[in-house]
């Protein structure tokens, strides 16, 4: 066995074990630590992890007109905060909206509020306890992106990392202390793209050529997007979060510039996948035939692009789509004319995201099929005349 696999394999057992280990202590990462003794003022929330014991009681509601939806009574074990190890009765479905999908059984655990009130605590289950089952399907993704891609496969979860911290740590922090969304956003993607791509790549041309046209095609791309969404007079408001970042963050907020950022970041992954993939099948054309000159090299690179064009807009498209199913549900139960519904922001907004994106990713293939057609001739000339110098 070779260092690398060892290396390979320790890291794998690693992961088995942070994953086991998370699994046991996660669920209790979720739980809320109890608070102090003081009591909470009129209007205040508590949040308590608790543990459903039993179903008291279940069946239908009349919602009026012909419509019914469960309701269930639960017998909780509340398992922190201030009614930490008490047993409380909660119902569910007589005064909030729920589903089948929503009923509770015993061995569930769950968020609980409490909101004190003018006639006391008002106590409702807000939602499950899913740190548990969220850090197994994390842990099985990095366990097997380490075991299929080896050591570019830990590279890339390191680039994961780092462009997660990016984003986490600089481009969100900045824009909610004013800055431009939009230059934040671009600015924090080349980062993150330069960090992961050379991280898994390694220092060459083949990165270089794919990090030249990431970068050139994300500023086209925020150029369109900045263009399009003030022609479309796009605001922002469609957002369901937008009335409350008014409300937290004051009605200076560029809402506007939020979509910009979300178009920006939202199409790094995809052009991220192109570039590389224009950038690699140049490289190993030429590898393949070195008398290829780098006109030759970028025709070649545009055919093989237009297979990828087609595959990826589609992607987009559908991950757009997907992401937006709900709204795109609403829009079709309400009948009205076609151009009146594509007019409505909501839709307006995605469709303005899906096509810009995708633009940019058409001009992400000829940038990166040429840059890496010229970087790869220039490494071909440069080695041939380093082999003449040797032999002198």
């Amino acid at each position: 066995m070779s260092q690398l696999d060892r290396f390979l394999v320790i890291c794998l057992g690693m992961l088995v074990v942070l994953a086991i280990a998370v699994a046991i202590i996660g669920p209790r990462l979720g739980q809320p630590v109890p608070s102090s003794e003081q009591p909470l003022a009129q209007g205040e929330t508590e949040t308590m992890a608790a543990r459903v014991i039993e179903v008291l009681e279940e069946g239908t509601v009349d919602l009026g007109e012909g419509s019914t939806q469960p309701y269930q009574r639960l017998l909780l074990r509340v398992e922190g905060g201030s009614l930490a190890g008490q047993e409380v009765v909660v119902e569910e479905g007589t005064v909030n909206i729920i589903s089948q999908e929503r009923l509770f059984h015993p061995g569930d655990r769950v968020y609980l509020e409490r909101t004190v009130g003018p006639d006391g605590d008002h106590l409702y289950i807000s939602d499950f306890v899913r740190t548990g089952p969220l850090f197994w399907i994390v842990a099985l993704f990095m366990g097997l992106v380490v075991l299929v891609g080896r050591s570019k496969g830990l590279r890339s979860l390191g680039g994961t990392l780092f462009s997660l911290a990016v984003i986490f740590a600089f481009i969100l922090p900045q824009i909610m202390a004013g800055r431009d969304p939009v230059g934040v956003s671009i600015a924090g993607s080349i980062l993150l793209l330069a960090v992961s791509t050379y991280l898994i790549y390694g220092w060459n041309p083949k990165a270089h050529a794919a990090m030249a046209g990431m970068s050139l095609s994300l500023v086209l791309t925020g150029m369109l997007a900045w263009l399009f969404v003030g022609w479309t007079r796009l605001t922002g408001l469609s957002m369901e979060e937008s009335a409350y970042l008014v409300m937290e963050l004051g009605p200076d907020i560029n809402l506007r510039g939020l979509v910009l950022g979300g178009i920006i970041i939202g199409s790094l992954g995809v052009l991220d996948d192109i570039c590389v993939g224009q950038a690699s099948a140049v490289f190993e054309l030429v590898n393949a035939n070195r008398d290829l000159g780098w006109l030759a090299l970028f025709r070649h690179s545009l055919n093989i692009g237009r297979d990828h064009i087609a595959a990826m807009v589609n992607t987009l498209l559908l991950a757009y789509v997907g992401a937006s199913m709900p709204l795109m549900l609403v829009f079709t139960i309400y009948q009205e004319p076609l151009w009146r519904r594509i007019n409505r922001e909501p839709i307006a907004e995605e469709i303005v995201r899906t096509l810009v994106g995708s633009v940019g990713l058409v001009l992400a293939v000829p940038i990166t099929g040429l840059i890496a057609s010229l970087l790869a001739r220039w490494m071909v000339r440069r080695e041939e005349a380093r082999a003449q110098g040797s032999r002198r």
